[in-house]
C-alpha cells in the first residue's frame, strides 16, 4: 500500500562519500514528509569516509552503516519482507553507481519498490550528458537551479528520453545567516579542493600566492580550510596535499590550516576565495564576499568556467590590492544562489509518488538495447549480486577486512600517483 500524508514516510539514503552523505541526508529531509531521520547507508570503496569525516558534516547524530552495494539491496528487500519497506530511497552516488543500483532494485522486483531520487551535489561542470543518461530511470532526478533544470531536460529530450523526472529546488546546504562584518575582523578563507587544481605546480603557486597574501596583509587572517586530513579520502583523489606541500614553506603567523564544518567556518568569514568550490555558492547565498581564482586558468577541466559571467572572477594580483568583487545579480538567480532554497516542487513530486497505486517500472535510458556495449561495464563492475551467499564476517575477517580495504586506498592514492610520474620520466 502506499504511504499517505497520515503514516510515517521511511526513508533511505545511499552515499559513497562524505560530501554526498551530506547533500543525501539534508535533501532526504527536505523532500519529505518525515519525521524520523533517514536510514543511512555508505558504500564501502575508495572514498569510504570515516566517523569524523561524518560526523563533521553535521547532518545526523547517527552514523551510516558501511555497505557493499548488494548489502545495500539486501537491506532494501529485507526491510520490505519485514513489513518496513522503505517508501524513498535517496541516491546520492556518481552516475554510474546510481545506474547500477537502479538495475538492483528492478531484479528485485519488490511488491511494491520505494521512489527513487537523486541528483548533483553543486555545479555541474563535466560530464552533464553521460552523468545524466546514467541517473535517468530514477523518479526524481534534482537539479539546485533554473540553469540546470533546463539544461537536464534539454540533455533528457535531445536523446529521446522522458523529462518529467527533473525537478528543480536548490542546493539543501545553502543557509546560514547572512554575513554580517564585525568591527576588528577581516577574514580571508581559501575553500580548498582535493583535484582543482590538479599538479603540483599549479598547487604551489596557489599555496604560495596565498601565503605572500599572508605576508603582504598582517592584519588580516587568512585561513585554508581543507577536505580532509591526511589518509583521508574524499570523492576525488588528491595526489598533492596541500598539508604537505605547506611543509616546504615558511608561511607567517596570520596563516593556518582549518577543518571542520564548512557552515561554521563561513560564520567568521570576511572573503572566500576558491577555484571552483560549492562553497562558493553557500558563500553566496549567505552574501559574503567571494572571489573565484583565475590564477591558473579559466577551464573547463578546473570548473571555474562555470562563473564565467558572474562577476566574481579574480586573480591574486587584483585580490592583493584589495578588490572585492561584486557579483551579478541575474547570474545569481539562475544559479539558484539567490532563491529562498524552497523544496516544495520537490515534495509535492515525492508525495503524488507516493499517493500512487503502483509506481511505474524503472525505465533507464541506458539498457541493454540503447547501450549494448557501454551498461555491461558498468553492471559489472558494481556486482550487484543481492542472491549470493552473505558470508558470516567473523572479528578476526573483519580486521583483516579493514587492513586490506585501508592497503588498497594505500596503493591507489599514494603509490599508484607515483608510478605514474616516474612513467612520465
Amino acid at each position: 500500500m502506499p504511504a499517505s500524508t497520515n503514516e510515517a514516510v521511511r526513508v533511505a539514503v545511499l552515499a559513497d562519500s562524505d560530501t554526498r552523505w551530506k547533500w543525501g541526508a539534508l535533501t532526504a529531509r527536505r523532500i519529505t514528509t518525515a519525521t524520523a531521520e533517514p536510514t543511512g547507508f555508505v558504500l564501502r570503496g575508495r572514498a569510504t569516509p570515516t566517523p569524523r569525516q561524518l560526523a563533521e558534516t553535521g547532518v545526523s547524530t547517527t552514523t551510516p552503516r558501511e555497505v557493499t552495494g548488494a548489502d545495500f539491496l539486501r537491506a532494501v528487500r529485507d526491510a520490505e519482507e519485514r513489513g518496513e519497506g522503505y517508501d524513498v530511497l535517496v541516491l546520492a552516488l556518481v552516475g554510474g553507481t546510481v545506474r547500477a543500483v537502479l538495475q538492483g532494485l528492478a531484479d528485485l522486483a519488490l511488491e511494491r519498490r520505494p521512489v527513487i531520487v537523486t541528483g548533483y551535489v553543486g555545479v555541474v561542470y563535466e560530464k552533464l550528458t553521460d552523468g545524466l543518461l546514467l541517473r535517468h530511470g530514477a523518479d526524481v532526478v534534482l537539479a539546485n537551479s533554473r540553469h540546470d533544470a533546463e539544461r537536464f531536460r534539454a540533455v533528457y529530450e535531445g536523446v529521446g528520453a522522458g523529462s518529467e523526472s527533473v525537478v528543480e529546488a536548490a542546493l539543501p546546504f545553502l543557509g546560514g545567516a547572512p554575513h554580517t562584518p564585525e568591527a576588528g575582523r577581516d577574514t580571508l578563507v581559501f575553500a580548498a579542493q582535493p583535484s582543482v587544481p590538479a599538479t603540483r605546480a599549479e598547487r604551489t603557486y596557489v599555496l604560495r600566492r596565498l601565503i605572500d597574501h599572508a605576508r603582504l596583509h598582517p592584519g588580516r587572517e587568512v585561513l585554508l580550510k581543507l577536505r580532509s586530513k591526511p589518509g583521508e579520502h574524499t570523492t576525488h583523489l588528491e595526489e598533492f596535499p596541500f598539508q604537505k606541500l605547506v611543509r616546504d614553506l615558511d608561511p607567517p603567523a596570520n596563516f593556518r590550516l582549518v577543518y571542520g564544518h564548512m557552515g561554521e567556518v563561513l560564520d567568521r568569514t570576511d572573503l572566500l576565495v576558491t577555484v571552483s568550490s560549492t562553497a562558493a555558492l553557500e558563500a553566496l547565498h549567505r552574501r559574503i564576499p567571494t572571489a573565484i581564482l583565475t590564477d591558473v586558468g579559466v577551464r573547463e577541466a578546473l570548473g571555474n568556467h562555470h562563473f564565467v559571467g558572474s562577476g566574481l572572477l579574480a586573480s591574486f594580483e587584483a585580490l592583493d590590492k584589495g578588490l572585492v568583487p561584486i557579483p551579478d545579480e541575474t547570474w545569481l538567480a539562475r544559479q539558484g544562489v539567490a532563491s529562498d532554497g524552497s523544496y516544495d516542487a520537490a515534495r509535492d513530486r515525492v508525495t503524488e509518488l507516493l499517493a500512487l497505486p503502483a509506481l511505474p517500472p524503472i525505465t533507464p535510458y541506458y539498457t541493454a538495447e540503447t547501450a549494448p556495449g557501454y551498461l555491461p561495464g558498468i553492471l559489472a563492475r558494481h556486482r550487484l549480486d543481492v542472491t549470493a551467499q552473505e558470508p558470516r564476517e567473523s572479528g578476526l575477517r573483519r580486521i583483516v577486512r579493514d587492513a586490506a580495504r585501508g592497503a588498497y586506498r594505500h596503493g591507489v592514492q599514494r603509490v599508484a600517483p607515483v608510478i605514474r610520474r616516474l612513467g612520465e620520466l
